[in-house]
This record gives C-alpha cells, structure tokens and sequence, in this order.
C-alpha cells in the first residue's frame, strides 16, 4: 500500500514570486552557434531513423561530458543567499571555458543558459534576482552545444537543512532515474521506461508529471523520440543500439499537475508543494546502455 501524498504539517510553504531577470548574457563570436541562436526558433529536426552515426556517437560522448562537468561546478556553487541569476553567470562562463553555447540560450526565446527550478517549480525556471534560502531545493538543468551536438543533464540539490519528507522526494527522483535507466536495453520499449519509474514512486506516496518527457537528442536538442516518465501502453517504440535520449523524470509530493507562469516557462505545481527532478542523456549500446553524462 502507497503512502497518502499530503504536506507535512511541519513542512513551511513560501510560494514563490517572479524576481528581475536580467539582460541577456553575451556569446563570443568564437562560440558555434545552433540554428536558433539568433532567430529562437529552432529549424525541424532532422527526419530518418532514431539511430544515430558513430561520428555523432563519438561527439555526444564528449559534449555529455562537458555538461556534466558544468553541472557540478553549478551544483557546488549553491549556496544560501546566491541568487539563482548569479548561478546562471557562473554557468554561462562555463559553457564558453568549455568552448560551448547554453542551448537554453534563446531556444524558443527562453532567455537564460541555464534552467533553474526552486522548489514548486518543476522546470524551465529562468534565472532572476531570488535568492535562495535555508531549506529551499533548487534544480539546475545544463545543456551544452558543441561540436555540432547537443549535451543534457540536471539534478536537484539541497540548500541547507531540508525537510525529511523534501529528502525524501529528492531522493525518490533520483532512485526513478536510475532505475528507468536501467531498464534501457535493445529490445526493450519506451513504455518500460515509464514503467521502471512507476514501480519506484507509486509506492512512496509521490506523483509523477506527465507534461513533460525525456526526448530524442544529438544533432537537434529534441527529435522525435519521447520518453514518458509514466507507463504509456501506446509507447512502443523500440530501444535499438545508437538510439541517445534524455530521461528527466519530474516527481511531485502532491498533485502531479502543472500550470505555467505568464512568462510561457516556468511549470509550477498546482498545489505548490515541492517537485524533484534528475536527468541523464543515455545511449543504447548493443549490450544495454551507456550514461553519456
């Protein structure tokens, strides 16, 4: 039997307010740029098979890694009282030191390098002048273009003394990824995935957002491919040795509905209690998967 999914009695609820976002931070003209980058309207992705080429393989794994490597220098720069656009500065200079582009940067006009989702918020924060406080959780999302390809990963970090049952749901959303990842097989489908993550979460009590999905990614930040975080019968694509995607489950402590803030971004939750969230770009291997980042 689940737990019942409710706020803890003792559990504080700030929501939060839309801070001051500041101006766009600047890309060197050094830097390769993604189609979108001065438009923000990424061109369609690219059509034909799911699988990728062994060069764009050999490239992913070197871009997944740098965006792992700005995600923890992000993630040890959280501290409280930094605000979540100093966080943003000190990803942006990390995409360039990495020779890099934010892929969030102007992607469809969002106007940050980086995602930053403070407690209610389940993802697409833009970075502003909210400062983060003792007991907050904050996810930082890193997207990295280079090399003609594009990196993915994020993570959801404590800021100070958290709540047990925040842990909790920080920590569910983590064992959900790990588990989702390892059902990533050749043979397998994509609803198993969802599956996976189902069997980890149903039991705590918690929700799963259904809105948002992993996706296809390489060459183009999403392609066709979707990952559901939940189990989808009509999912049925086939996991095939090449295949790179993103599985970022979003996990609720109340209700797994969303609404959007008036800046066309930020997801919120609808009864404002915290969501967690973690991400990794696999890749299918012909003996199961490999963590790209």
């Amino acid at each position: 039997m689940s737990k019942k999914s409710k706020k803890p009695e003792d559990l504080e609820i700030h929501p939060l307010v839309k801070g001051i976002v500041s101006p766009t931070r600047v890309v060197p003209p050094f830097i390769a740029l993604p189609n979108y980058a001065k438009s923000g309207i990424p061109t369609p992705a690219k059509r034909g098979g799911l699988v990728c080429t062994p060069d764009v393989i050999a490239r992913m794994r070197l871009t997944c890694k740098a965006a792992a490597r700005i995600l923890k220098l992000v993630g040890e720069s959280i501290k409280v009282g930094i605000t979540t656009d100093e966080l943003d500065a000190i990803a942006h200079d990390a995409y360039i030191a990495e020779g890099g582009y934010p892929s969030p940067l102007n992607y469809h006009h969002f106007p940050k390098s980086v995602c930053t989702s403070i407690n209610e918020v389940i993802c697409h924060g833009i970075p502003d002048n909210t400062k983060l406080r003792d007991g907050d959780i904050i996810n930082i999302d890193v997207t990295i273009f280079k090399d003609g390809v594009h990196g993915d990963t994020n993570a959801t970090f404590l800021v100070g003394e958290v709540h047990p049952r925040v842990k909790e749901l920080v920590e569910v959303a983590r064992k959900a990824l790990y588990k989702s990842i390892d059902a990533v097989k050749p043979g397998a489908r994509v609803r198993d995935l969802g599956k996976a993550i189902e069997r980890v979460v149903k039991p705590s009590g918690f929700s799963i957002v259904e809105t948002f999905c992993g996706h296809g990614i390489s060459e183009d930040f999403h392609n066709a491919l979707y990952i559901p975080h939940y189990y989808d019968h009509s999912a049925r694509t086939l996991l095939k040795p090449g295949m790179i995607f993103t599985i970022e489950p979003m996990i609720n402590m109340g209700s797994k509905k969303d609404e959007i803030w008036d800046d066309d971004w930020t997801a919120v939750t609808i009864d404002r209690l915290p969501s967690a969230q973690f991400e990794h770009t696999l890749l299918v291997t012909d003996s199961g998967v490999e963590i790209l980042t």
